[in-house]
Formats: C-alpha cells, structure tokens, sequence
C-alpha cells in the first residue's frame, strides 16, 4: 500500500503565510512527479503547483510569486510554502504523487486525504 499523508493547514489571516507537507509512505520504488492541487467551496479542483524529481517547478499564474513548492527526496515529502495568503486561496488542499509501487512495477498517481486552507480575518 501507498499513502500520502498531509499536514499543515489551518486558519490564517489575510497576508498570513502556512506550510503544507505531504509524506509518502508504503511500499515504492521511486516518486516522479510531485504536486498541490486545491478545490475551493463549489469550484472545481485545480492544479497549484507540481515539481519534478529533478526539481523542475510550475505554478499556477495566481499563485506564482507567493507560493513555493519544493521536495526533500530522502523523506519523501513534498512542501507548500504559502505566503501573502489571500481569502480567495481558500479551499481544501490535496497532495498528489505519481509513484511507482514495488509489487506490480508500474506508475500510478496517488493522492492525499486533503487539508482546509481557510484564509479569513
């Protein structure tokens, strides 16, 4: 079994800033992509960030310049750093991994339980 684990979230106030991690754990050979996708109250989910396992980064445009997404290879773990946090950033955060499991030698994405994000003063 693969899992991923998220941490981080909570309640911040406008211009707050909070880190996301995300920690794979199971039985896996390898983690190729990496990302954050979002799904705000009635909207659908969207892509935040995502990097590479060479650490090649792409962002969403309304986060791009607050938000860093970044990765820690031995641990496993894939971060969110979210500063300058608006109300529209308000949602439910997923982690995401696409990862190669040891039993069956094949690629397959794998996604967290989700986190609440609420930014509101």
């Amino acid at each position: 079994q693969v899992q991923l684990v998220e941490s981080g979230g909570g309640l911040v106030q406008p211009g707050g800033s909070l880190r996301l991690s995300c920690a794979a754990s199971g039985s896996f050979l390898g983690i190729n992509v990496m990302g954050w996708y979002r799904q705000p109250p009635g909207k659908q989910r969207e892509l935040v960030a995502a990097i590479t396992s060479g650490g090649s980064t792409d962002y969403a445009d309304s986060v791009k310049g607050r938000f860093t997404i970044s990765r820690d290879s031995a641990k496993n773990t894939v971060y969110l750093q979210m500063n300058s946090l608006k109300p529209a950033d308000t949602a439910v955060y997923y982690c995401t991994a696409n990862i190669l499991r040891k039993v069956t030698l094949k690629w397959a994405d794998y996604w967290g339980q989700g986190t609440q994000v609420t930014v509101s003063s």
